[in-house]
């Protein structure tokens, strides 16, 4: 008998994980969101290596270009720098914040998490820390840890992480106090199983699809949160672009050439739409009947 549901068990995830993807891109906004996010990683991804000229190269003869300018398609900012090339490193250099803060926050709200929905003694600790942390609004919250740490790339991925640890602790806190009541976990309990055998091998595995859509949401939010950072000059130094620094310098000559921080705006904005509708997508396929309920 256990050897047929150690034989039957791969054979069922391989079914789950293709029906998923199917759900994914049959709806027209799983399908276009799933686009949307390949191409933001593609161009984030190979961008750099396509892009007409470095993100610090000046032409001092040609400030200020319109669109569709010839050799500049989309213009250049008040030092003659190509504003397709600085979007491309710009983009880059923004979603890696992102995923830096996304990864950060996965990876400590994930434990602390299990812990505290498992185990009632650590919840009543871990919870306070979680109430002291959303007592502070976010904002302020991640402004604060990036001015006392310093102005990096680094620096922002850790502050934006940080603040959004509660996010991911909570719901893999609710996640693992469902899970805890379910036969298969009561099952290893009874068989003196460990702690670190119950979490890591019959709770987090069920908790997977919570985080990865979780993450998807929270994503956009850290790309926001560094263009907050950057522009408030509390992110990613100059002369190295990200999406914040070409909205804090295109405000000073948006009158003159508006499209830099129109294109700027636009970037930010689709690469927010582009992972919210697939995160929501990714939710709706790995839960169909989350979508029945709406």
């Amino acid at each position: 008998m256990t050897t047929t549901a150690t034989v039957t068990e791969p054979r069922t995830a391989i079914r789950r994980r293709s029906g998923v993807l199917t759900r994914l891109v049959c709806t027209p906004a799983g399908l276009a969101g799933t686009v949307l996010v390949v191409l933001v990683l593609v161009a984030a991804a190979v961008g750099p290596l396509l892009a007409p000229y470095s993100f610090a190269e000046t032409n001092f003869s040609y400030p200020y270009q319109q669109l569709f300018t010839q050799g500049f398609w989309l213009g250049t900012d008040d030092l003659g720098r190509d504003v397709l090339s600085r979007l491309l490193y710009g983009l880059r250099a923004s979603l890696l914040v992102g995923l830096l803060a996304v990864g950060l926050a996965v990876a400590v709200g994930t434990p602390l998490g299990l812990l505290a929905g498992y185990w009632r003694p650590a919840d009543m600790v871990i919870s306070r820390f979680v109430d002291v942390t959303l007592a502070f609004p976010f904002l302020i919250l991640a402004v604060g840890l990036a001015a006392i740490s310093g102005a990096s790339l680094s620096n922002a991925a850790i502050a934006l992480g940080i603040g959004y640890i509660p996010n991911v602790l909570r719901v893999v806190r609710g996640e693992t106090m469902r899970l805890k009541q379910e036969s298969f976990v009561k099952a290893a309990v009874a068989t003196d199983a460990p702690l670190w055998r119950i979490l890591g091998r019959h709770i987090l595995p069920n908790t997977l699809s919570a985080i990865i859509v979780q993450a998807t949401v929270i994503l956009p939010a850290a790309i926001i949160g560094e263009s907050m950072l950057s522009f408030l000059g509390l992110g990613i130094q100059p002369p190295n672009p990200s999406l914040g620094i070409m909205l804090s310098d295109a405000q000073q000559y948006i009158y003159r050439a508006p499209s830099v921080a129109v294109l700027t705006g636009l970037t930010i904005i689709i690469m927010c739409f582009a992972f919210n509708l697939f995160g929501d997508a990714l939710r709706d396929a790995l839960d169909p009947n989350s979508s029945k309920g709406h």
